[in-house]
């Protein structure tokens, strides 16, 4: 069936032809837009589609879904301190928070203090162009009229067993003559 009208040209059924099977081609929208199913390859387009302003091919593939997957809300409550600590969240760290009347003396208007944790003794990524990049999300997060200071804080755990080892001991007694 075609819509062509009888007088349509040459060209014009051939172009109808080239793209009478384009309804064939399977387009999974809903894996494309999901951050959890979408192909690694799709994930920057899906990132440039929900307004990620900073993103590097290098970072490992669940910081990009992370990222990716926490956008919207991060751009719903852009300027609090729920998205201050979404932001550093997507990024895979921790945050402490503590606003400048939370500080004991008071520290000036308008500031806040952020502690991140990136767990760089076991995540490879917490680099320094990381945390740059960490510092760069949240300037672009926090509200217009702070300021802040950044610390980033290493955490490790480790345990301690007993450990024992027998040494045989040779004992000789000596005795003096004088």
């Amino acid at each position: 069936m075609t819509l062509l009208p009888a007088n349509a040209t040459a060209l014009e059924r051939a172009i109808e032809a080239s793209v009478a099977r384009i309804s064939d081609v399977p387009v999974p929208l809903r894996q494309l837009v999901n951050p959890d199913t979408c192909p690694a390859d799709q994930l920057p387009f899906l990132a440039w589609a929900v307004s990620i302003d900073t993103w590097e091919s290098d970072w490992p593939d669940a910081i990009k879904r992370a990222r990716v997957r926490s956008a919207i809300s991060i751009q719903r409550r852009k300027g609090t301190v729920a998205s201050l600590r979404e932001v550093i969240a997507s990024f895979g760290g921790a945050v402490a928070v503590r606003e400048w009347w939370q500080m004991i003396p008071p520290g000036p208007a308008h500031t806040f203090a952020l502690i991140v944790s990136l767990d760089g003794i076991v995540r490879p990524e917490a680099t320094a162009a990381y945390a740059e990049a960490v510092i760069a999300e949240v300037e672009r997060t926090k509200p217009a009229r702070a300021h802040f200071t950044f610390s980033q804080a290493l955490s490790a755990t480790g345990a301690l067993g007993p450990v024992a080892a027998a040494r045989p001991a040779l004992h000789a007694r000596l005795s003096l003559a004088a």
